[in-house]
């Protein structure tokens, strides 16, 4: 120990020069500070050059079709590092005004439209509401005999106020009965979609028809004629597929007996219609392509009014395709008992429908809480037939129409159908469709239901060449002669 101490005797450390370390570090974390910045401008400048680069379509929802993937319906992702990276940052999912407080109400209205009487006065108002969080989906028919406030105006008929927006202002219409619908039930409706009967004609007709589950018969003499005066229409119960003139009636007639001849009656027709629409359009993808939907709609131009952009279309479409079997809320306001209304005459000797408290609260209530609480009249409505004889199903595309027999499937599917097989024929192409029996099961109820479906007949023997599996009780093949 001693001669440790000796050999470090007389040793003295250098000074630190703790300025100098100080500065060092400085200096260090100067430069880092430096480069930091430097990357982040750098980052910065690249991905605003992106966004000019990629343009401003991407930082909203893009409104061509085109831009959209027919399958996810997303908007597609550009070619280019900087237009990609700016469509990575910039670019944002069509939203719904609502979806933020999980409400998304849209005001549906319908008109007779050029040559008809009265052409302007509304024959159908329905606010559906969607909960997206629950896949609730409420339907809520207001009468057109309803008394409300128009601005302006005064007291009348809730279907004249379309009519005096129009007065105004072409195309005001529906801007107008969505703001009285917004002041009578205190509600925010930020779209609307208004309809003439061209054009609800031509949609029916453009997905090959709607399938409707009447529920009773019944025989109406007094249907409005093309002439000004009347003509007898008619429905018999179950299941059966409309076209677009036949689904109008259906939901137009409001004289017919059995129970169907109110406007309250009619209002759940008008609902049932509308669902089963729904149903047809989402069973076929190739309806739901962007670009197919947008030439539809082109198509009925002038006979539709909305404020729904394109984007906001293919963000419903999408939400629609993603619920399923929603649950579904549908109400019909009217004078039942324990219904909202009562009947009333004004002044002037004219009908009208009126609060029966006096006020509009408790409506303005059962809106506010439609997903909550049960209404009085919220009974189911049949929209596909009831269960059907269990039977295999094969479905075979005898055409060169790539995925056909899958969507046929998927429709078969909505109506309750079972298909346990799909492909493709032997033989390509098929001239004629047919629909064959091939075991010892007896399914009229099937056979009936896939005909007035698909619109193909009934026939004895399959092509020679074709064959189905083993399990096969009737077997469908789908020739060129079918229309999608």
């Amino acid at each position: 120990m001693d001669e440790e101490n000796q050999s470090n005797e007389g040793y003295e450390p250098a000074p630190r020069d703790f300025l100098h370390e100080a500065r060092s570090r400085r200096h260090h974390t100067r430069a880092w500070v430096r480069r930091a910045v430097f990357f982040l401008v750098l980052f910065f400048l690249i991905l605003i050059s992106a966004k000019l680069v990629g343009g401003f379509v991407f930082v909203a929802a893009p409104q061509v079709p085109e831009a959209y993937d027919p399958v996810t319906l997303k908007p597609k992702k550009p070619a280019g590092f900087l237009r990609h990276l700016g469509y990575s940052f910039f670019s944002k999912e069509p939203r719904l005004a609502g979806e933020s407080d999980d409400r998304v109400n849209i005001l549906l209205l319908g008109i007779g439209g050029e040559g008809h009487d009265g052409p302007y006065l509304t024959d159908t108002i329905i606010l559906a509401s969607i909960k997206p969080s629950t896949q609730n989906v409420a339907l809520l028919s207001i009468p057109r005999d309803l008394g409300v406030k128009i601005p302006d105006r005064g007291w009348y008929k809730i279907n004249h106020a379309n009519a005096f927006g129009e007065l105004k202002s072409p195309g005001a219409g529906a801007v107008l009965t969505r703001e009285v619908i917004e002041n009578t039930f205190a509600v925010k409706v930020p779209y609307y979609v208004r309809v003439d009967f061209k054009a609800f004609q031509e949609l029916i007709d453009t997905v090959g028809g709607i399938t409707i589950a009447v529920e009773r018969a019944f025989v109406d003499a007094q249907y409005p004629a093309s002439d000004g005066g009347y003509q007898t229409v008619s429905f018999s119960a179950g299941v059966q597929t409309m076209t677009g003139g036949q689904a109008l009636i259906f939901a137009r007639s409001r004289h017919g007996n059995n129970g169907e001849g109110s406007d309250f009656a009619r209002a759940r027709r008008q609902q049932q219609v509308l669902l089963a629409l729904k149903e047809k359009i989402l069973s076929f993808q190739t309806l739901t392509n962007p670009v197919r939907l947008n030439s539809i709609l082109n198509s009925l131009d002038t006979h539709v009014a909305t404020n729904l952009a394109f984007a906001d279309i293919i963000a419903l479409v999408k939400m629609a395709r993603s619920f399923g079997e929603p649950r579904l809320a549908t109400v019909v306001l009217d004078t039942s008992e324990g219904g909202y209304l009562e009947e009333s005459i004004t002044e002037e000797g004219a009908y009208v429908l009126l609060p029966r408290t006096g006020d509009f609260d408790e409506i303005q209530d059962l809106i506010k809480n439609i997903f909550s609480n049960a209404a009085p009249d919220s009974t189911p409505i049949q929209t596909t037939p009831p269960p059907l004889t269990k039977v295999n199903v094969e479905v075979q595309n005898g055409t060169w129409r790539a995925g056909l027999a899958a969507r046929v499937r998927q429709e078969l599917r909505h109506a309750g159908i079972k298909v346990t097989t799909i492909g493709n024929t032997t033989k390509r192409p098929i001239a004629a469709s047919g629909v064959y029996t091939l075991s010892h099961i007896t399914a009229p109820d099937v056979l009936d239901f896939i005909v007035q479906t698909l619109h193909i007949p009934v026939k004895e023997n399959p092509p020679a060449e074709e064959s189905a599996t083993s399990t096969t009780d009737i077997l469908i093949i789908l020739g060129e002669d079918y229309v999608e």
